[in-house]
């Protein structure tokens, strides 16, 4: 409690330090200067990083949340500012990532004039946020961030819009400061996961399927002991590859855009899916034809931290409405059967995953595999690995191994740019780590402004722009749907090397295989920004095939 007069911006200060908040990310705006004069009393213990476009900046506050488990925090300004950091917003949303952004508004008494920068912000995030609120008085700010705290990590994590007008920040007022308390977490009841164990006992075929948030690297572990004991493959949901070791005799690859032929054809063939953590989205079941719905052909254990998200695009025969950590902690602590009656299934499921790592040929004099295989000896098991979207993110995802959790930070809603802001942050939280962006030529001129970014905070990570000289992603699909027929995808790029020197980077291109160890030896050892710029043929269009088979198939059928 405290009987100080403060202003907004101090109360705003002093309730997210007491929420757990150590770092706000922002591009500033006059709408809350009050709170980054409050922040500059507070600096020892609340840090601002201050990104060149506020997309940037969300991404960054985002990735805080996937590493922490607790909210990442942004703040941006009214109109302009916020409509550009809803791209983060979005991506929270659909990854599950606890996430609260605060947004500048026009003063109290010039709402609903059309004033300067202003928008409904409200009705405008209403559908991208859990919650979205304006506060209106001063005194009322620490309940509403503890409210907005409480809402980003309950149930299914997401994000949480809070408006906060300019004048609300400038008022000083008394106000009772709200403690920090650890979000309730659903638990699984003992009957379930009976019902759970009888169901895998019956089953000939299981597959397991993690993802989603709320997470935890204690309950990471604890779930692959529970698989590891119950010989029960396990396959990870799009951009969830950290949650159980790839070493691990039970993890069986990556569901999504990079998925194994094998792995679709054994998730169609199970009898029995355990799905936790994750939705089954439309990415990770092949457009909902892997896992039909509403009805699946198998056998559906449905385990989420949310009970409105069960059996809302799914029937399960079992639903769980349980958070992940107490659900693994659970898990664990069941017997496994005496002798499951998948065994051979579960070794044939890894043993399809092992061939999967082997590499098919890639065109050109730079060997996309070839990197990979350079990247993986040299790369710590702690190491992050980031990427951001498009068809360059298939080699990390099918080559690189992840070992621990959080060690992977990639968009699951397919949202290009944010491998380098992701990279910033991890590193502005484990400096010590080594930190790997991947992004392609579109990706990275998304956000490639952040440079600056890294340079004026002292951030080094790695960053490897894959540069073919298109959007790639939309070029396949182009050859595949409208064959010959291409345009608007092919990008004029700079010298990417250059430009990250004149940012302070250390940079290197690279055209050939054999140039590319020495060069990310150099990248690690930089001791500052390092880039390298890939040059790619642009026939290397995915891990598995080239742009003229997918061209010649596609004019095969016409």
């Amino acid at each position: 409690m405290t009987a100080t007069s403060r202003s907004g911006g101090e109360i705003l200060a002093d309730a997210l330090i007491g929420q757990g908040t150590d770092i706000v990310t922002c591009v500033p705006g006059e709408s809350f200067l009050p709170f980054l004069d409050a922040a500059w009393e507070r600096r020892n213990r609340l840090r601002v990083l201050t990104f060149r476009h506020e997309g940037g900046a969300a991404y960054a506050a985002e990735a805080l949340g996937k590493l922490t488990g607790r909210p990442g925090v942004c703040f941006v300004t009214r109109a302009p500012g916020a409509t550009q950091a809803a791209v983060g917003i979005h991506t929270a949303f659909q990854d599950s990532t606890p996430m609260v952004l605060l947004v500048g508004q026009v003063d109290r008494p010039n709402r609903g004039r059309e004033a300067f920068q202003e928008v409904d912000l409200v009705a405008m995030f209403a559908p991208l946020a859990k919650r979205v609120e304006e506060v209106f008085a001063a005194d009322r700010l620490p309940e509403a961030v503890a409210r907005a705290f409480a809402a980003a990590q309950g149930g299914r994590p997401g994000p949480v819009v809070l408006i906060l007008p300019e004048d609300v920040l400038a008022e000083r007022c008394v106000a009772a400061d709200v403690a920090r308390h650890p979000p309730a977490l659903p638990h699984p009841g003992a009957c379930a996961l009976d019902r759970m164990a009888a169901l895998l006992a019956e089953a000939q075929r299981p597959l397991a399927i993690v993802g989603g948030g709320g997470w935890t690297a204690e309950a990471a572990v604890r779930f692959t002991r529970f698989a590891e004991a119950w010989s029960l493959p396990v396959a990870a949901a799009f951009r969830c590859q950290d949650i159980v070791d790839n070493d691990s005799a039970c993890y069986a690859g990556e569901l999504g855009y990079s998925m194994a032929p094998s792995l679709g054809r054994r998730l169609r063939e199970a009898d029995l899916l355990l799905a936790v953590g994750c939705r089954l989205g439309e990415v990770d079941t092949g457009g909902y034809t892997l896992v039909a719905s509403p009805e699946p052909a198998q056998r559906l254990i449905h385990v989420f931290p949310d009970a409105e998200e069960l059996g809302r695009v799914y029937s399960p025969t079992l639903a769980i409405a349980a958070a992940m950590p107490p659900f693994a902690t659970a898990a664990a602590g069941l017997t496994p059967p005496a002798a499951a009656g998948w065994t051979d299934w579960a070794r044939a499921v890894r043993a399809d995953h092992i061939a999967n790592r082997t590499p098919d040929p890639c065109p050109g004099s730079l060997d996309m595999a070839k990197v990979m295989a350079v990247i993986e000896a040299r790369l710590p098991d702690d190491a992050i690995v980031c990427t951001g979207a498009g068809n360059y993110t298939g080699w990390p995802q099918r080559f690189h191994r992840f070992r621990h959790y959080r060690t992977q930070l990639a968009p699951a809603n397919g949202s290009m740019g944010y491998g380098l802001p992701a990279a910033l942050a991890a590193k502005a939280l484990h400096p010590d780590r080594t930190v790997v962006a991947f992004a392609g030529d579109g990706c990275f001129l998304m956000t490639g402004q952040e440079l600056a970014t890294a340079r004026l905070h002292d951030l080094a990570p790695v960053v490897i722009v894959v540069d073919n000289g298109m959007y790639g992603t939309i070029r396949m699909h182009q050859e595949a749907n409208h064959p010959g027929r291409t345009m608007a995808t092919d990008l004029a790029n700079p010298d990417f090397a250059a430009l990250a020197r004149a940012h302070g980077a250390w940079a290197m291109t690279v055209e050939r295989t054999g140039e590319f160890a020495a060069a990310f030896d150099e990248a690690l050892k930089a001791g500052r920004l390092a880039l390298l710029h890939l040059r790619l043929d642009p026939e290397a269009i995915t891990t598995r095939t080239t742009l003229s088979a997918i061209r010649d198939r596609a004019l095969a059928a016409d």
